[in-house]
């Protein structure tokens, strides 16, 4: 094989080759990490008040895996309040795993989370609710199995 040759097929494998990286690069899956992020971004001191008032409470707020499902239980103080808000299950590889649920608390401050509805994997549970007119937000990593 002359040089003219050797010259060529280094031609064609290094085309190849580029070609191969703009292929992978056009059909890499990227997600942002929230579709509203600089709206959302402009509301974090609100995130920053309730995260300080849900550390100012005697308990913190407790996530338990049982045989029955996810147990909520939040601190003393939100017993026989009236409590709404959201739990928000956020798997920060995969969107498509994200759950949200509506918080409806018992008199004692627990409820019970269907976890068949989470599909197995590492997830930061976001958690922020409202009582007694005040906002609270706290986060807890949950892995399910």
């Amino acid at each position: 094989m002359n040089w003219g040759n050797k010259l060529l097929v280094t031609f064609i494998v290094f085309g190849a080759g580029m070609f191969f990286l703009v292929y992978r690069a056009m059909s890499t899956n990227f997600e942002l990490v929230d579709k509203e992020y600089y709206k959302n971004e402009l509301r974090y001191q609100e995130v920053i008040d309730g995260v300080n008032r849900a550390n100012a409470l005697s308990e913190v707020v407790k996530l338990a895996k049982t045989d029955n499902g996810l147990v909520l239980q939040l601190p003393a103080e939100m017993k026989g309040q009236e409590v709404s808000g959201t739990v928000h299950f956020y798997c920060d590889y995969d969107a498509k795993r994200d759950r949200k649920f509506e918080i409806h608390t018992d008199n004692n401050g627990m409820q019970m989370l269907d976890d068949k509805l989470i599909v197995s994997g590492n997830y930061i549970v976001k958690i922020s609710w409202k009582a007694g007119g005040k906002d609270y937000y706290t986060e807890k990593p949950l892995s399910i199995i």
